[in-house]
């Protein structure tokens, strides 16, 4: 089974956990079969992997998560990078570029393509295999994932099929309905449009070109930031006449707000936290090692990281959006592809950060132009290269580059460092990399 997971998202509904550089899918909330806390990405991951092994997984992402995507899934997990965002339109022609040209594909194989964040149970990836099997056969171009409505929902599109059977012929799309509507459609037979299709590779790409002037993956790539920005939906699905949907009717949320998210965990605390007794319905997600404490709430969630607090009714949690967009501050936490940093002091003229690497990682080899690094490793054994000098570290040691000096950190064990920038124009575009000779 060829699976392209769609992995965006801004990091609002879920903040101060999630940031413009962790969204929601990678916020460790849920215990796997080891009592193992796990992301919505790794869960997802390791579900599709359990009812398909030799399942071909490619991510769909912008260049901000390749990062915590190659932390939490490892780096031999398939990504098709986006180099900026152009909707759903160009994100999945350029995902089918990168299985046809890079992950050699044959054309005339499946492909199912699905949010990575859903909160669901194997049986939904049992049903991307039967959705994958009925858009090999060719009846229609594409086989969509109908889910039985549980409620009269506003937050869905709605599919309307032409018959009750389990697979059948599509009559017609609805926009999000009011509730009143809602209840008139699922009268009707209709069934939640939950994003999730599958086509032959072949037909995508046929699409695609005869909307974009395009080669192959390369070309495409190039030309990424000219595309328009065009839904999926838009481009191709308003215009197919050959469409299908097979119903689903087992366990589906989409866990994209607090309130979602809370009534989906098996825990009422993550992380440090304490309430009393007069407590009701009351969550505590705290990232951070200060303790939290409630007292006589209800309906709450209370959520702690780095980058914020959030107290708030539930209900009202699903709102917070432009709140968070009018706070402006530097990211203090983020997951990389070699370990994580987290943010201890903001200066006028340095910023000071906690660094861990796990063990047989490293970091880029590259400079900065306006600033100066200390670090200071704080726990386990590595090896830094200074301007080509390669030298041991271990607890206690303390190294030091001057702005334009080419650097890099190796990490034989788990290594943890505090690492102190220096200068009066801080920024994360001032990096350069270099190959390591």
């Amino acid at each position: 089974m060829n699976i392209i997971l769609l992995s965006g998202g801004s990091g609002t509904r879920l903040w101060p956990l999630s940031n413009d550089i962790r969204s929601k899918q990678f916020i460790k909330i849920f215990k796997n079969q080891h009592n193992e806390y796990e992301s919505m990405v790794q869960r997802v991951y390791r579900q599709i992997k359990s009812v398909d092994r030799e399942a071909v997984v490619t991510i769909a992402t912008s260049a901000n998560q390749v990062s915590a995507i190659q932390n939490q899934l490892g780096k031999n997990v398939g990504v098709s990078v986006e180099p900026c965002r152009r909707d759903t339109f160009p994100a999945i022609v350029l995902a089918s570029a990168y299985l046809a040209d890079i992950q050699g594909v044959d054309p005339s194989e499946p492909v199912v393509v699905c949010p990575v964040d859903p909160y669901v149970d194997d049986s939904y990836f049992e049903a991307l295999q039967l959705l994958s099997k009925q858009a090999a056969k060719g009846e229609a171009n594409l086989v969509l994932m109908g889910i039985e409505p549980t409620y009269p929902s506003e937050k869905y599109g709605y599919i309307i099929p032409t018959s009750s059977e389990n697979t059948s012929l599509v009559a017609t799309f609805k926009e999000k309905p009011d509730v009143a509507t809602a209840k008139q459609y699922i009268e009707k037979g209709a069934l939640w449009n939950g994003g999730v299709f599958a086509y032959k590779l072949g037909y995508v790409l046929n699409k695609a070109h005869s909307i974009i002037d395009f080669d192959d993956y390369h070309d495409l790539f190039a030309k990424y930031s000219n595309l328009k920005k065009i839904s999926f939906d838009y481009a191709v699905v308003e215009n197919e006449d050959k469409i299908q949907v097979q119903r689903y009717k087992g366990k589906w949320k989409d866990v994209g707000t607090w309130n979602t998210l809370t009534e989906s965990m098996d825990e009422t605390i993550v992380g440090r936290g304490l309430m009393n007794e007069k407590c009701q319905n009351v969550h505590i997600l705290n990232d951070t090692a200060l303790p939290v404490l409630a007292m006589g709430l209800r309906d709450v969630v209370i959520s702690a990281s780095p980058d914020g607090i959030l107290v708030a009714d539930k209900e009202d949690s699903s709102f917070i959006k432009p709140f968070v967009q009018s706070i402006k501050q530097q990211v203090m936490f983020a997951e990389k592809s070699w370990g994580s940093y987290r943010v201890l002091d903001v200066d006028e003229n340095s910023l000071t950060i906690k660094v861990e690497l796990k063990a047989g990682n490293n970091m880029n080899y590259h400079n900065h132009k306006n600033r100066d690094e200390v670090w200071v490793v704080l726990s386990g054994e590595g090896r830094t290269v200074v301007d080509g000098m390669e030298q041991k570290i271990s607890p206690g040691d303390v190294v030091t580059m001057e702005a334009g000096c080419r650097h890099t950190v190796f990490a034989d064990s788990e290594l943890k460092m505090i690492e102190v920038q220096l200068g009066s124009e801080i920024s994360v575009d001032d990096k350069e990399t270099f190959e390591l000779e």
